[in-house]
């Protein structure tokens, strides 16, 4: 009865996550006909490509553009963990009646439409936008100054979007952390910085964990927002993904920068849960 149970779970999973996988393995194998075609002539051609440019030589546009993908992921992810522990720590020691109504604000956000969050931070950081407007007021600038298509604003829009993510997983371990261990940390001459490293912060690991996976692995593939708050001049993996599939029509080549980003997604994954394996013992 168990297995009948996830039956639906497994045919979701296979109709929706591994044969969408395995078209795309395939087609990263393939080569494109001058009419945009995939011909089903296999080489590895197009993972050379990624990493081998025409004189042979390794380090190409793609590479800086993976590693572009990474460093936004990985800095969105510092942020969201530095800003959103706290919060969740509150959230998660707050008495019970007031948790529901500040969950309820994390969640806030989600009510509207994601591009409309994402167009109101650009009429916001533009030129003759909110901000630069207050500031001009306030005379703490007296020009407006370019905020928006940089990089910090496409960090600023990741962090805005994942936030969330990491503040509900850490949320809920520490909705669980037995406030007994705690006490029994300072009785026994821990000071805050020891009992949080040794006490609360293994303790809520699987929560950080989580949140982090949650967190990097949707910034590295995200494209919208580094398309529409970036402006396009310094793309990350998932523009160059997305133009490939619509625009350039190379579909073999997109599968295998999909299929790469596949892999470092797995990547991060298993470093996770090794570190998570140390961290217990």
């Amino acid at each position: 009865m168990g297995w009948l149970l996830i039956v639906p779970m497994l045919l979701w999973l296979a109709a929706f996550v591994v044969l969408p996988t395995l078209i795309l393995a395939i087609y990263s194998f393939c080569e494109r006909d001058e009419l945009g075609q995939v011909v089903y002539h296999f080489s590895s051609e197009n993972y050379r490509r990624i990493f081998i440019d025409e004189e042979g030589k390794f380090g190409t546009t793609y590479v800086t553009v993976f590693a572009r993908s990474i460093f936004y992921a990985g800095l969105t992810t510092m942020i969201c963990l530095v800003a959103g522990y706290p919060v969740a720590w509150f959230i998660g020691r707050a008495p019970e009646n007031r948790r529901h109504l500040l969950l309820t604000l994390v969640m806030i956000p989600f009510w509207t439409s994601f591009l409309i969050r994402t167009y109101a931070w650009i009429t916001i950081l533009s030129t003759n936008g909110l901000l630069n407007g207050f500031l001009q007021y306030t005379r703490m600038i007296s020009e407006p100054f370019e905020m928006l298509y940089t990089p910090g604003a496409v960090v600023l829009g990741l962090v805005y979007s994942y936030l969330p993510f990491l503040i509900l997983p850490v949320y809920g371990s520490v909705e669980k952390l037995d406030n007994a261990l705690v006490e029994a940390a300072f009785d026994l001459g821990a000071g805050p910085v020891r009992a949080f490293q040794h006490v609360i912060l293994p303790l809520t690991q699987p929560g950080i964990v989580a949140g982090i996976l949650l967190v990097f692995i949707p910034a590295v593939g995200m494209f919208a927002i580094t398309q529409l708050m970036g402006g396009g001049t310094d793309p990350t993996i998932g523009e160059v993904i997305q133009n490939q599939f619509m625009s350039a029509r190379d579909w073999p080549f997109g599968a295998a920068l999909g299929m790469t980003l596949v892999i470092l997604f797995a990547s991060v994954f298993w470093l996770a849960s090794r570190r998570r394996s140390n961290f217990r013992v």
